[in-house]
């Protein structure tokens, strides 16, 4: 059923309209061996006061970042303490956790597009040469991200990690978390999951009533929002 009401759908960037950092966070575990999550659950434990949180916000140059990002994902202490937690609250079994940890925030970003190569391609004046042939953002030109949008929040601008507004949208995301803030507001919501982007969309088509699916769906067509 649609919804005539909405004027408005608010995409997240990194795991909606870009690949999710989670996915290089994933495969970072497992090439290090590390349990399931345990990186995840590190990154999110620290709240607002994260590298990354600080990252997205613009608090943090990019160097600093990957300074700051690699020591809080080698702390064993708190990522020990709080993967227990974690663990607890799933009520899973603890598996062995790690001892020694030494990770370098620099390198597992760059295989899926994460919030420095975002960056990266939304300030790329800000970035030297040599780091964004790092990030895979070399040519500069090539990746209009902002024009595929009316408006483009970039929380490293506006001070905060999402810019949303409450009232007549819908809002895609791939972090629980978001959506049900976004919901406590009074947003329509859609999740984004890994690998479940088809079925978002399908979603997001009935909410709005436009087919966006369809092989034989003109793109030259004007919005009817």
């Amino acid at each position: 059923m649609s919804s005539p009401h909405l004027k408005a759908i608010i995409f997240d960037i990194g795991g909606v309209v870009l690949g999710s950092p989670f996915i290089a966070i994933a495969e970072y575990e497992s090439e290090k061996a590390l349990p399931k999550d345990y990186l995840n659950v590190s990154i999110t434990s620290r709240g607002l006061d994260g590298a990354m949180q600080k990252f997205e916000r613009g608090e943090l140059s990019l160097f600093s970042f990957y300074e700051d990002f690699s020591r809080e994902l080698s702390d064993t202490e708190n990522g020990n303490k709080w993967y227990m937690e974690y663990c607890a609250r799933k009520r899973i079994g603890c598996p062995s956790l790690p001892v020694k940890l030494e990770v370098d925030g620099r390198e597992h970003i760059t295989d899926h597009p994460s919030p420095a190569s975002l960056t990266a391609v939304q300030h790329p004046m800000q970035v030297p040469d040599t780091e964004l042939r790092f990030l895979g953002w070399q040519d500069k030109a090539t990746f209009h991200l902002r024009a595929l949008f009316d408006d483009f929040c970039d929380s490293s601008e506006l001070g905060m990690r999402n810019g949303i507004r409450p009232g007549e949208a819908v809002f895609l995301d791939d972090i629980g978390m978001n959506l049900k803030a976004a919901r406590g507001l009074g947003m329509e919501t859609i999740h984004v999951p890994i690998g479940g982007t088809l079925d978002a969309v399908k979603q997001l088509e009935g909410k709005l009533g436009i087919d966006l699916t369809s092989d034989h769906y003109d793109s030259s067509t004007p919005a009817k929002l």
